[in-house]
């Protein structure tokens, strides 16, 4: 019987389980994830040669004129070195991991999942996901309140492949793509798009993407070319949030 359960085991039947559990499902980029990963041992003893957590989130990526849909790993977290889980036995191991900065709120389509996963000797690997929910951070919710105070509307959020010069320690950046449905901007601009760089410092980097509306046959022109967008860096902290709006309007104004 001893023999059937190890083969069966190798292949993933009546092997050892995992469950993570956080100990809340929504955070803020910079905040401590805490939780603890229970492992219940199967039908044999097992090798495992190590636990680990992955953060994970999709992202677009564009060749030969489409684009699709890619997984991308965020952070990665080794939790143990090797153990044995015993035939029925019950492990629980806590952990806390810190959330990257640059981890992409969940908005429209982005999504966020801790993966976990247990490296097994000679059999197949359990894993379990858990969804986080992302949240701006006060000095991100108060660039999109300034945003909404300038009369602009979200239309899409996106993770999508950054191109090199814009590229940090990941391969993508996440887009907010705004329209404006009323205020000074409205029949100016075709659309006002927003990403963010967290330095992690109480200093975000913003780089807002100014699409024009073509006026006049100079307009269709640079519209045609695409020199209708201009890119405009600019770094806030929290003593900026009460003169977020103002600062924002006079930076989108002079390229509009």
């Amino acid at each position: 019987m001893s023999f059937f359960n190890k083969v069966f085991a190798s292949v993933g039947i009546g092997s050892a389980a995992v469950d993570t559990k956080l100990e809340k499902d929504t955070y803020m980029p910079g905040e401590t994830v805490k939780g603890v990963v229970e492992i219940r041992g199967g039908k044999v003893e097992q090798q495992v040669d190590e636990i680990y957590l992955a953060l994970n989130t999709t992202y677009l990526r564009e060749s030969d004129d489409r684009k699709y849909t890619v997984t991308a790993t965020i952070d990665r977290f080794r939790l143990t070195t090797p153990f044995t889980i015993r035939s029925n036995e019950r492990k629980e191991i806590p952990f806390t991991f810190q959330l990257p900065y640059d981890t992409p709120l969940t908005i429209g389509r982005s999504k966020v999942w801790v993966s976990t996963g247990l490296d097994i000797k000679g059999g197949v690997d359990p894993s379990d996901q858990d969804h986080l929910k992302v949240v701006p951070n006060p000095l991100m919710s108060a660039v999109f309140n300034s945003v909404d105070n300038l009369g602009f509307r979200i239309r899409e959020a996106d993770c999508e492949e950054a191109p090199r010069r814009l590229r940090g320690r990941l391969p993508f950046v996440q887009e907010f793509e705004f329209v404006p449905a009323s205020g000074p901007f409205r029949g100016r601009l075709d659309e006002l798009e927003v990403v963010f760089f967290p330095a992690g410092n109480g200093e975000l980097d913003i780089m807002l993407q100014v699409d024009r509306r073509a006026r006049g046959l100079s307009g269709l022109f640079s519209e045609a070319m695409g020199t209708d967008e201009t890119n405009v860096r600019l770094t806030v902290t929290n003593a900026d949030i009460p003169y977020l709006t103002q600062k924002i309007q006079t930076v989108i104004s002079r390229y509009s």
